[in-house]
């Protein structure tokens, strides 16, 4: 089910490239946009340059990241270089701002379900996993910075109409991940499970994040239970939620938005 979530994602980000965005000029944000800029002003196709930049970070997203994170994100990611090569550019709509409009909402669709399926589409989504991992740095900052370049680049190349279509583009894309994906950057989850000391030796050893143990009581059952708390990135929603399944499907999960995290975030290493 998630490698059909992954192919369905991915083809609605080529369609969304292919016809809509990049007929008008308009790119998306990250390295895709990159990959758009060098198949528009070089004899590169636009699916071949998203492959070449990307390879690095794969490689370096395997060494550093959960492997089948990584191996869904290059299935994603070959899957749209593939996607991006064979169908043709063609512009169903006419008009550049609604096509900016509904090229990033269709991109948008295809990333939030990608990353419900445990993936993602590459490029500053891996970067983004990277960073949050080792340090507390606000990720919605860097990845805007990134996409700024973006839009100047295209702002110079083509013209400031297609920079601020662009910026529409990557905005609406935004928003429509952040509905179906989660929308803050931190997340607090409540663990109660029967299996509290294998569930806190497999959350301490694949993730940097601690861990806060409480003992508790069915109040139902009356069955004694331990509660893990922890605090997490959004990036690592999926990973977690993978994690506890393969210890206790059964545990009890609550997931909730933080607002802000005060103290050490990060577990320290040895």
């Amino acid at each position: 089910m998630q490698q059909f979530g992954i192919i369905a994602g991915s083809l609605i980000i080529v369609i969304s490239f292919n016809l809509f965005l990049i007929p008008h000029q308009v790119l998306s944000g990250g390295l895709s946009g990159i990959s758009m800029i060098l198949g528009m002003v070089t004899p590169i196709n636009t699916g071949v340059a998203n492959l070449l930049l990307n390879l690095p970070l794969l490689i370096i997203g395997y060494i550093k990241l959960g492997k089948k994170f990584i191996i869904y994100s290059i299935f994603s990611v070959l899957i749209i270089s593939i996607g991006l090569y064979v169908i043709p550019v063609f512009p169903i709509a006419n008009d550049k701002i609604l096509s900016s409009i509904f090229g990033g909402a269709l991109t948008g669709l295809g990333v939030g379900i990608v990353f419900r399926c445990s993936g993602s589409t590459g490029g500053f989504d891996i970067i983004g996993m990277i960073v949050s991992r080792y340090m507390d740095f606000p990720i919605g900052v860097l990845l805007s910075g990134m996409n700024a370049v973006v839009i100047v680049i295209s702002g110079f190349l083509f013209s400031w109409d297609a920079a601020l279509n662009t910026l529409v583009a990557i905005f609406v894309t935004g928003k429509v991940v952040d509905t179906i994906y989660t929308e803050h950057a931190k997340l607090t989850l409540m663990i109660i499970t029967n299996n509290g000391e294998k569930m806190r030796e497999h959350l301490l050893s694949n993730l940097y994040r601690g861990l806060t143990i409480l003992d508790g009581m069915g109040g139902y059952s009356k069955d004694n239970k331990n509660v893990l708390f922890t605090v997490i990135s959004r990036y690592e929603l999926n990973e977690v939620k993978t994690l506890i399944t393969e210890v206790d499907p059964c545990a009890f999960v609550n997931i909730t938005e933080t607002i802000e995290v005060m103290g050490l975030f990060h577990r320290r290493t040895p």
